[in-house]
């Protein structure tokens, strides 16, 4: 592609994107095709020769576009958002057109000292301690791994990497159910094994770890000869939002030597608001944070922000220093591929550069505090209206419930059938979990865009379905 016509599909692709962003709400928030439906279309072979853009380009409209589910939506309500402010979308072409390889200091030293500045930023912004340091990850899955690598090598006294986990005391590491399965892929890859994954009894509306449980279970695991080595606390589950009691946590597991990660993916971007900090109070005893920017706070996926108390530690865990990744002649910088599992690095400090200068932190406590604001709304909506139960009251911005039949029961078929409603619908994007084992279904407020009117959209389509499956009831 000549410059020329790089220019001209740079500009028609900008112009699209703006576009879209701007006409999405009409759009259904979840795909509406069926399995199957687009891989028909796309040719079973790659072209001897190349084709027009114009006709790839149309066909990304014609045969992409329909099977797309959009994340963008003020009106997805499910999962948690993976936010991509505009401002972050114009850093992100400006990355795409440097395509730098960021690993080494060397490779791109703006990418490394702009990200060392914005790990200061958001640190500052959330009321952490200048002693956290720390790096972008791509995601809190890659964080969370870093942890239990760590976890590991301190227990196993730096040994792991070169001897293995062959004829060590079994490693024990202690959470509850309520923590993402990111905790079991990191148990799973650490070679550690699930096995190994101690769950810790939860207690109170907040269904966080049972401090005093944690201590017997460690207490327990030393004296049949287990070698315990950490905890992952979170705040905010994924789940229904449960928060761990941090400062007790990191009590029990500091007085046994053993190392705290706390997961605060989806919730440690609402903490740049002073109020919701007692939802993790304690945290700057950890040993490391994770939490995503590109969840709630507008920076495009991926984007993970990993604090961490001693970077000597993780260096020692990670580095590899072969002759070819070496700087020569130069001292006082970071590479940051030996902060992280791989390799390569994208330039993912620009965005959150863009970001933070363009909405400042004022507006993005804003748009936070909104989101929490609408999904009390919603959820009192829902409270008052004798058709629908609430499971779990709000956490921030993300509650629980499920629709009630005529005679005031339910069950996971009915629960399901008016999810699958509403979703073929298309107004709304909800998900479901379980609760007591329970099938109910997750309303969480946090798209970037959303305004009051799509909370009052959301509340509107509800009742209108439980309006409908009620008259079904009566007719059938």
């Amino acid at each position: 592609m000549k410059t020329d016509e790089f220019l001209e599909w740079s500009e028609k692709a900008a112009r699209w994107g703006a576009n879209y962003r701007r006409d999405v709400r009409d759009l259904p928030v979840r795909a509406q095709t069926s399995p199957g439906d687009i891989a028909k279309q796309i040719a079973p072979q790659p072209p001897e020769h190349g084709e027009s853009m114009d006709k790839i380009f149309a066909d990304f409209e014609t045969i992409i576009m329909p099977g797309m589910t959009h994340w963008q939506h003020p009106r997805f309500f499910a999962y948690f958002p993976a936010n991509a402010a505009p401002v972050s979308a114009v850093a992100e072409y400006l990355v795409t057109a440097l395509a730098a390889q960021c690993m080494l200091w060397q490779t791109s030293p703006a990418a490394t000292e702009l990200e060392t500045a914005m790990i200061g930023w958001l640190r500052d912004a959330l009321g952490l301690p200048a002693m956290f340091t720390g790096s972008i990850q791509d995601s809190a899955s890659s964080a969370t791994l870093n942890a239990v690598l760590v976890m590991r090598e301190r227990a196993l006294g730096w040994k792991g990497n070169t001897e293995g986990l062959g004829g060590q005391k079994p490693i024990r590491i202690y959470t509850t159910n309520q923590v993402h399965t990111s905790i079991d892929r990191a148990i799973w890859v650490s070679g550690i094994g699930s096995a190994n994954l101690v769950r810790i009894p939860t207690s109170g509306d907040s269904r966080g770890m049972d401090a005093k449980a944690l201590d017997a279970a460690i207490r327990s695991d030393l004296e049949s000869g287990y070698l315990p080595a950490g905890v992952i606390a979170c705040t905010g589950g994924t789940s229904i939002g449960a928060f761990d009691d941090i400062a007790a946590v990191v009590r029990v597991a500091h007085a046994h030597g053993l190392y705290v990660h706390v997961d605060a993916a989806w919730a440690g971007s609402a903490m740049i608001c002073p109020e919701f900090r007692h939802f993790w109070a304690g945290v700057e005893e950890a040993d490391s944070i994770v939490f995503n920017p590109h969840k709630w706070l507008g920076a495009h996926f991926d984007c993970s922000i990993q604090f961490i108390r001693s970077p000597e530690d993780l260096v020692r865990t990670l580095a590899i220093q072969p002759e070819y990744l070496k700087t020569s002649g130069k001292d006082g910088f970071i590479n940051y591929s030996e902060w992280s599992v791989p390799l390569g690095r994208r330039f993912r400090a620009l965005k959150l550069w863009f970001l933070l200068r363009y909405h400042g932190l004022e507006g993005l406590r804003a748009m936070i505090r909104n989101h929490v604001r609408w999904a009390k709304k919603v959820e009192r909506a829902l409270a008052e209206d004798s058709r629908f139960e609430i499971l779990t009251k709000p956490f921030l911005s993300l509650f629980t419930f499920r629709p009630l039949k005529a005679e005031g029961t339910t069950d996971d078929a009915h629960v399901q059938a008016f999810l699958d409603a509403i979703n073929n619908d298309g107004r709304i994007y909800l998900t479901q979990t379980r609760v007591e084992r329970a099938l109910v279904i997750r309303f969480q407020a946090g798209q970037f865009d959303m305004t009051k009117a799509d909370a009052d959209t959301a509340i509107e389509v509800l009742k209108e379905f439980a309006g409908r499956f009620a008259e079904e009831q009566i007719r059938g």
